[in-house]
Protein backbone atom coordinates (compact mmCIF):
# COMPACT_ATOMS: atom_id res chain seq x y z
CA UNK A 1 0.00 0.00 0.00
CA UNK A 2 1.43 3.75 -0.95
CA UNK A 3 2.21 6.01 2.01
CA UNK A 4 1.14 9.38 1.71
CA UNK A 5 3.56 11.84 1.13
CA UNK A 6 5.04 14.11 4.61
CA UNK A 7 3.54 17.00 2.38
CA UNK A 8 0.03 15.57 2.03
CA UNK A 9 0.37 14.37 5.85
CA UNK A 10 1.55 17.81 6.84
CA UNK A 11 -1.49 19.85 5.08
CA UNK A 12 -3.93 16.94 6.28
CA UNK A 13 -2.93 18.30 9.87
CA UNK A 14 -3.09 21.86 9.43
CA UNK A 15 -6.34 21.61 7.42
CA UNK A 16 -7.70 19.70 10.47
CA UNK A 17 -6.12 22.38 13.18
CA UNK A 18 -7.86 25.37 11.01
CA UNK A 19 -10.97 24.16 11.38
CA UNK A 20 -10.72 22.51 15.20
CA UNK A 21 -9.77 25.91 16.09
CA UNK A 22 -12.86 27.70 14.58
CA UNK A 23 -15.32 28.94 16.95
CA UNK A 24 -18.47 26.99 17.37
CA UNK A 25 -21.37 28.19 15.35
CA UNK A 26 -23.65 30.07 18.28
CA UNK A 27 -20.40 31.53 19.33
CA UNK A 28 -20.20 35.64 18.68
CA UNK A 29 -17.85 36.34 16.04
CA UNK A 30 -14.84 38.80 17.21
CA UNK A 31 -15.79 41.00 13.98
CA UNK A 32 -18.64 42.09 13.68
CA UNK A 33 -19.67 43.25 9.69
CA UNK A 34 -21.06 47.43 9.59
CA UNK A 35 -22.24 48.67 6.54
CA UNK A 36 -19.75 48.01 3.06
CA UNK A 37 -18.45 51.13 1.27
CA UNK A 38 -18.88 51.01 -2.44
CA UNK A 39 -16.14 52.58 -4.38
CA UNK A 40 -16.01 52.94 -8.45
CA UNK A 41 -13.89 51.04 -10.39
CA UNK A 42 -13.49 48.08 -13.15
CA UNK A 43 -12.76 44.94 -11.97
CA UNK A 44 -9.29 44.00 -11.14
CA UNK A 45 -6.29 44.20 -8.50
CA UNK A 46 -6.65 46.63 -5.39
CA UNK A 47 -3.44 47.33 -3.14
CA UNK A 48 -3.02 49.03 0.12
CA UNK A 49 -4.45 51.34 2.44
CA UNK A 50 -3.78 54.12 4.46
CA UNK A 51 -6.10 56.39 6.81
CA UNK A 52 -5.83 60.04 7.72
CA UNK A 53 -7.53 59.51 11.58
CA UNK A 54 -7.68 63.21 12.09
CA UNK A 55 -10.08 64.21 9.64
CA UNK A 56 -11.28 60.38 9.23
CA UNK A 57 -10.55 59.21 5.56
CA UNK A 58 -9.15 56.27 4.25
CA UNK A 59 -7.03 56.00 1.39
CA UNK A 60 -6.93 52.88 -1.05
CA UNK A 61 -4.34 52.41 -3.95
CA UNK A 62 -7.01 51.24 -6.37
CA UNK A 63 -4.56 49.45 -9.36
CA UNK A 64 -6.49 48.32 -12.00
CA UNK A 65 -8.42 52.02 -11.74
CA UNK A 66 -5.33 54.06 -11.87
CA UNK A 67 -6.61 55.87 -8.82
CA UNK A 68 -6.09 56.81 -5.28
CA UNK A 69 -9.78 56.40 -4.12
CA UNK A 70 -10.09 58.73 -0.79
CA UNK A 71 -13.31 57.51 1.49
CA UNK A 72 -15.23 59.76 4.61
CA UNK A 73 -15.62 57.37 6.89
CA UNK A 74 -17.57 59.27 9.01
CA UNK A 75 -20.32 59.71 6.01
CA UNK A 76 -19.39 55.98 5.11
CA UNK A 77 -18.44 56.53 1.14
CA UNK A 78 -16.22 57.52 -1.19
CA UNK A 79 -15.44 61.62 -1.53
CA UNK A 80 -12.71 61.87 -4.19
CA UNK A 81 -10.81 59.48 -6.73
CA UNK A 82 -6.94 61.59 -7.58
CA UNK A 83 -6.92 59.76 -10.83
CA UNK A 84 -3.67 60.15 -12.80
CA UNK A 85 -1.94 57.36 -10.27
CA UNK A 86 -1.54 54.37 -12.83
CA UNK A 87 -0.47 51.03 -10.98
CA UNK A 88 -0.87 52.54 -7.78
CA UNK A 89 0.26 50.43 -4.73
CA UNK A 90 1.68 51.51 -1.75
CA UNK A 91 -0.03 54.72 0.22
CA UNK A 92 1.13 56.13 3.63
CA UNK A 93 -0.22 59.28 4.96
CA UNK A 94 2.36 61.68 7.02
CA UNK A 95 0.10 62.96 10.25
CA UNK A 96 2.31 65.38 11.70
CA UNK A 97 2.99 66.76 8.02
CA UNK A 98 0.07 66.24 6.18
CA UNK A 99 0.85 64.94 3.43
CA UNK A 100 0.10 61.32 1.28
CA UNK A 101 2.50 59.51 -0.15
CA UNK A 102 1.79 57.18 -3.45
CA UNK A 103 4.02 54.48 -4.77
CA UNK A 104 3.01 53.74 -8.68
CA UNK A 105 3.73 50.44 -10.13
CA UNK A 106 4.03 52.39 -13.50
CA UNK A 107 6.89 54.11 -13.94
CA UNK A 108 8.43 53.40 -10.22
CA UNK A 109 7.25 57.06 -9.30
CA UNK A 110 6.49 58.09 -5.77
CA UNK A 111 3.47 60.63 -5.49
CA UNK A 112 3.34 63.72 -3.08
CA UNK A 113 0.46 65.32 -2.37
CA UNK A 114 -1.47 67.69 0.24
CA UNK A 115 -3.37 66.41 2.71
CA UNK A 116 -6.32 68.68 2.90
CA UNK A 117 -7.29 69.00 -0.52
CA UNK A 118 -4.98 66.41 -1.86
CA UNK A 119 -3.19 68.82 -4.55
CA UNK A 120 0.12 67.40 -6.59
CA UNK A 121 3.39 69.13 -4.99
CA UNK A 122 6.37 66.54 -6.13
CA UNK A 123 6.86 63.50 -8.16
CA UNK A 124 10.09 61.48 -7.19
CA UNK A 125 11.33 59.14 -9.61
CA UNK A 126 12.39 55.73 -8.80
CA UNK A 127 14.17 52.91 -11.79
CA UNK A 128 10.83 51.41 -12.01
CA UNK A 129 7.78 49.48 -9.97
CA UNK A 130 7.41 51.59 -7.00
CA UNK A 131 5.42 49.31 -4.68
CA UNK A 132 5.31 49.25 -0.61
CA UNK A 133 5.31 53.16 1.02
CA UNK A 134 6.24 53.58 4.71
CA UNK A 135 6.42 57.00 6.73
CA UNK A 136 8.36 57.05 10.06
CA UNK A 137 7.48 59.76 12.20
CA UNK A 138 10.38 60.27 14.08
CA UNK A 139 13.20 60.64 11.05
CA UNK A 140 10.54 62.24 8.90
CA UNK A 141 11.83 59.71 6.36
CA UNK A 142 9.80 57.90 3.93
CA UNK A 143 10.69 54.41 2.28
CA UNK A 144 9.76 53.24 -0.73
CA UNK A 145 10.10 49.63 -1.65
CA UNK A 146 11.22 49.95 -5.94
CA UNK A 147 12.26 47.58 -8.83
CA UNK A 148 15.96 46.42 -8.85
CA UNK A 149 16.16 44.99 -5.51
CA UNK A 150 16.21 48.29 -3.85
CA UNK A 151 14.95 50.12 -0.72
CA UNK A 152 14.57 54.37 -1.10
CA UNK A 153 14.95 56.55 1.43
CA UNK A 154 12.87 60.03 0.95
CA UNK A 155 13.31 63.74 3.20
CA UNK A 156 9.41 63.61 3.85
CA UNK A 157 10.57 67.48 4.29
CA UNK A 158 12.86 68.23 1.03
CA UNK A 159 11.36 65.19 -0.76
CA UNK A 160 14.79 64.70 -1.90
CA UNK A 161 16.42 60.79 -2.36
CA UNK A 162 18.35 60.24 0.45
CA UNK A 163 19.97 56.74 0.03
CA UNK A 164 19.18 54.06 -2.14
CA UNK A 165 19.45 50.65 -0.58
CA UNK A 166 20.76 47.63 -2.74
CA UNK A 167 18.52 44.62 -1.12
CA UNK A 168 19.26 40.92 -1.51
CA UNK A 169 16.12 40.48 -3.67
CA UNK A 170 12.66 42.37 -4.41
CA UNK A 171 11.52 44.00 -1.25
CA UNK A 172 7.95 43.47 0.45
CA UNK A 173 6.40 44.17 3.36
CA UNK A 174 8.22 46.39 5.82
CA UNK A 175 7.83 47.88 9.19
CA UNK A 176 9.97 50.18 11.70
CA UNK A 177 9.73 48.93 15.50
CA UNK A 178 8.34 52.35 17.34
CA UNK A 179 11.39 54.77 19.18
CA UNK A 180 14.08 52.27 17.82
CA UNK A 181 16.08 53.41 14.16
CA UNK A 182 14.97 49.56 13.15
CA UNK A 183 13.31 48.41 9.85
CA UNK A 184 12.24 44.96 9.42
CA UNK A 185 11.74 43.71 5.44
CA UNK A 186 10.47 40.41 4.02
CA UNK A 187 12.56 39.71 0.99
CA UNK A 188 10.18 36.19 -0.25
CA UNK A 189 13.09 35.29 -2.51
CA UNK A 190 15.84 34.29 -1.33
CA UNK A 191 13.30 33.62 2.15
CA UNK A 192 14.36 36.24 4.46
CA UNK A 193 13.44 39.30 7.19
CA UNK A 194 16.39 42.06 6.26
CA UNK A 195 17.72 44.79 9.22
CA UNK A 196 17.88 48.31 8.14
CA UNK A 197 19.22 50.81 10.58
CA UNK A 198 17.20 53.86 9.58
CA UNK A 199 19.71 56.00 10.80
CA UNK A 200 22.45 54.67 8.91
CA UNK A 201 20.53 53.97 5.56
CA UNK A 202 22.36 50.77 5.69
CA UNK A 203 21.35 46.90 5.98
CA UNK A 204 22.71 45.48 9.68
CA UNK A 205 21.64 42.27 9.29
CA UNK A 206 19.25 39.30 7.77
CA UNK A 207 17.35 36.34 9.45
CA UNK A 208 16.51 33.48 6.71
CA UNK A 209 12.64 32.23 6.68
CA UNK A 210 13.08 28.25 6.68
CA UNK A 211 9.36 27.31 7.50
CA UNK A 212 7.89 28.90 4.70
CA UNK A 213 8.72 30.90 1.70
CA UNK A 214 7.44 33.70 -0.73
CA UNK A 215 6.90 36.47 2.29
CA UNK A 216 4.74 39.67 1.66
CA UNK A 217 3.53 40.55 4.77
CA UNK A 218 4.79 41.66 8.47
CA UNK A 219 3.85 42.66 11.80
CA UNK A 220 5.46 43.31 15.03
CA UNK A 221 5.11 42.55 18.48
CA UNK A 222 7.39 45.03 20.05
CA UNK A 223 6.95 43.83 23.52
CA UNK A 224 7.45 40.18 23.09
CA UNK A 225 10.27 40.60 20.41
CA UNK A 226 8.49 38.79 17.78
CA UNK A 227 7.68 39.46 14.39
CA UNK A 228 4.80 37.43 12.05
CA UNK A 229 5.75 37.16 8.45
CA UNK A 230 2.80 36.43 6.26
CA UNK A 231 4.18 33.73 3.45
CA UNK A 232 2.23 32.54 0.57
CA UNK A 233 4.76 29.38 0.05
CA UNK A 234 3.39 27.19 2.47
CA UNK A 235 0.77 29.82 2.95
CA UNK A 236 1.11 30.27 6.73
CA UNK A 237 2.39 33.30 9.48
CA UNK A 238 5.93 32.42 10.51
CA UNK A 239 6.66 33.46 14.30
CA UNK A 240 10.08 34.78 14.56
CA UNK A 241 12.33 36.32 17.43
CA UNK A 242 13.36 39.74 16.10
CA UNK A 243 16.65 39.68 17.73
CA UNK A 244 17.93 36.20 17.37
CA UNK A 245 15.63 35.39 14.34
CA UNK A 246 14.88 32.05 15.82
CA UNK A 247 11.42 30.82 14.28
CA UNK A 248 9.09 29.87 16.80
CA UNK A 249 6.40 28.44 15.33
CA UNK A 250 4.13 28.70 12.22
CA UNK A 251 0.45 28.76 11.69
CA UNK A 252 -1.20 27.92 8.64
CA UNK A 253 -3.57 30.59 6.96
CA UNK A 254 -5.63 30.45 3.43
CA UNK A 255 -3.58 31.55 0.61
CA UNK A 256 -2.64 34.61 -1.06
CA UNK A 257 -1.87 36.84 2.40
CA UNK A 258 -0.93 40.54 1.48
CA UNK A 259 -1.63 42.04 4.79
CA UNK A 260 -1.52 41.28 8.56
CA UNK A 261 -1.54 43.48 11.37
CA UNK A 262 -0.78 42.71 15.42
CA UNK A 263 -3.54 43.95 17.98
CA UNK A 264 -1.37 44.63 20.99
CA UNK A 265 -4.48 45.28 23.04
CA UNK A 266 -6.28 41.75 22.44
CA UNK A 267 -3.15 39.97 21.81
CA UNK A 268 -4.85 39.27 17.95
CA UNK A 269 -3.29 38.73 15.09
CA UNK A 270 -5.09 39.83 11.72
CA UNK A 271 -4.31 38.46 8.34
CA UNK A 272 -6.05 38.94 5.08
CA UNK A 273 -5.57 36.68 2.39
CA UNK A 274 -7.07 36.69 -1.47
CA UNK A 275 -8.11 33.15 -1.03
CA UNK A 276 -11.16 35.38 0.39
CA UNK A 277 -10.87 35.45 4.59
CA UNK A 278 -9.48 37.82 6.98
CA UNK A 279 -8.10 35.54 9.69
CA UNK A 280 -8.21 36.12 13.40
CA UNK A 281 -5.24 34.24 15.33
CA UNK A 282 -5.02 34.66 18.91
CA UNK A 283 -1.44 34.94 21.02
CA UNK A 284 -2.10 32.66 24.18
CA UNK A 285 1.32 33.89 24.79
CA UNK A 286 4.73 34.83 23.07
CA UNK A 287 5.83 31.38 21.66
CA UNK A 288 1.95 29.99 21.29
CA UNK A 289 -1.21 30.78 19.05
CA UNK A 290 -4.04 29.40 17.72
CA UNK A 291 -6.97 30.81 14.82
CA UNK A 292 -9.20 31.96 16.27
CA UNK A 293 -11.44 32.62 13.76
CA UNK A 294 -11.87 32.73 9.90
CA UNK A 295 -14.42 35.37 8.34
CA UNK A 296 -15.23 34.80 4.89
CA UNK A 297 -14.78 37.98 2.62
CA UNK A 298 -14.24 37.17 -1.09
CA UNK A 299 -11.95 36.19 -4.03
CA UNK A 300 -8.70 38.18 -3.79
CA UNK A 301 -9.76 40.80 -1.17
CA UNK A 302 -6.18 40.40 0.07
CA UNK A 303 -5.20 43.64 0.98
CA UNK A 304 -6.54 45.52 4.93
CA UNK A 305 -5.70 48.00 7.52
CA UNK A 306 -6.95 47.61 10.87
CA UNK A 307 -7.06 51.07 12.75
CA UNK A 308 -6.00 50.53 16.63
CA UNK A 309 -7.59 53.88 17.21
CA UNK A 310 -11.38 53.04 16.65
CA UNK A 311 -10.72 48.77 16.72
CA UNK A 312 -11.85 48.49 13.26
CA UNK A 313 -10.64 46.57 10.02
CA UNK A 314 -11.21 47.90 6.77
CA UNK A 315 -10.59 45.70 3.76
CA UNK A 316 -10.09 46.30 0.29
CA UNK A 317 -12.46 43.66 -2.13
CA UNK A 318 -11.75 43.88 -6.16
CA UNK A 319 -14.94 44.53 -8.24
CA UNK A 320 -16.81 40.69 -7.87
CA UNK A 321 -19.21 39.24 -10.63
CA UNK A 322 -22.55 41.33 -10.80
CA UNK A 323 -21.36 44.04 -8.53
CA UNK A 324 -21.01 47.64 -10.21
CA UNK A 325 -17.69 48.61 -8.25
CA UNK A 326 -14.88 47.11 -5.70
CA UNK A 327 -15.67 47.84 -1.54
CA UNK A 328 -14.74 48.57 1.21
CA UNK A 329 -15.69 46.25 3.85
CA UNK A 330 -15.77 47.13 7.50
CA UNK A 331 -15.43 45.09 10.68
CA UNK A 332 -15.65 46.21 14.61
CA UNK A 333 -13.31 44.44 17.01
CA UNK A 334 -14.36 43.03 19.77
CA UNK A 335 -12.72 42.33 22.73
Amino acid sequence: MRKPSIGLLFWAFAALSLTNSLPAADSPSVLTPLPTIMLKGKAGKLDHLAIDSKRQRLFLANTVNGTVDVVDLKAGKMMKQITGQPGAQGVAFAADLDRLFVGLGGGGLCNVFAGEDYQALKTIKFADDADNVRYDAASHQVFVAHAEKCLGVVDAHTYSVSADIKLPGAGEGFQIAKGTTRLFLVVPLPSQIVMIDTDKKAIVGSHPVNMAGGGHAIALDEANKRLFVGCRKEPMIVVMDSDTGKEITGIPIPKDNDDVFYDAKRKRLYATCGEGFVVVIRQVDANKYEVQEKVATAKAAKTCLFDAETSRIYVAVPRQPGQEGPEIRVFQVRD
